[in-house]
């Protein structure tokens, strides 16, 4: 039987039509499986929607191009798991429109940024990055802090990404403009935000409590980034 195979090989016809249906057939072992369950992401405790401010942070992130020097993914080496932390989970980016991960790191990978550094620290590596790491090769972003938020369009965002699957309430969408100022105003009633998102840092961010800017964004999403998961171990 196993001679018979320079049949096919010197049949263009026949080795085409044997290569369909052997990827034909190992495309449906690992196709089919996947329509008997409802998600291919395992669901992990903490793991919640980004508050406004953060989802604006994460926005400008995005827009300033943070992402081509910073991943957001750490791999399961113990390497990459001593210098960053747990690796990451892929519940973790459940929410993340488009995700952050990668492996191109000018910069550090930044998936356990949150609550390492102060948002003093933030602030200052954003407006002058090598007047606290010298080695760094970052360009400075001291205009964030010049830009107003004025958030007149945040609920219809969390409406947009409710609609691709993001679990925003009615409650959220409502209360988007005030959590997304209350966030940044250390002076606000956080109980209804915490309550909302958990574990959300409330705070002045960008050290101008009058004004509302795109600092006070980018410093709130790094700075939940890492956290929604506890990873502590249980003795």
């Amino acid at each position: 039987m196993w001679e018979k195979h320079a049949i096919l090989e010197k049949s263009g016809l026949l080795l085409t039509a044997g290569i369909l249906v052997t990827v034909a057939i190992g495309g449906l072992v690992e196709i089919v499986p996947l329509f008997t369950i409802e998600s291919t992401i395992e669901e992990v405790d903490g793991v919640r929607p980004y508050s406004p401010l953060e989802l604006v942070g994460r926005n400008v992130y995005i827009r300033e191009g943070c992402y081509v020097c910073h991943s957001q993914m750490i791999r399961p080496f113990r390497d990459e798991v001593e210098r960053y932390g747990h690796y990451s989970l892929a519940a973790e980016s459940m929410y993340d429109h488009p995700f952050q991960w990668g492996s191109k790191r000018t910069g550090p990978d930044l998936a356990r940024v949150g609550g390492k550094y102060s948002n003093e620290w933030h602030v200052a590596h954003l407006i002058d990055p090598r007047s606290v790491v010298p080695e760094s090769v970052m360009p400075p972003y001291a205009f964030l802090l010049d830009r107003r938020l004025d958030g007149a369009d945040i609920a219809e965002h969390l409406r947009t990404n409710h609609t691709v699957g993001v679990p925003y309430t009615d409650a959220m969408i409502e209360n988007a403009l005030a959590d997304l100022r209350a966030q940044a105003d250390p002076d606000a009633d956080h109980g209804p935000l915490l309550e909302r998102y958990p574990k959300a840092a409330a705070a002045d961010f960008d050290g101008q409590p009058r004004r509302l800017t795109e600092m006070d964004a980018v410093v709130a999403y790094l700075q939940i980034l890492g956290r929604m998961v506890d990873f502590t171990p249980i003795d």
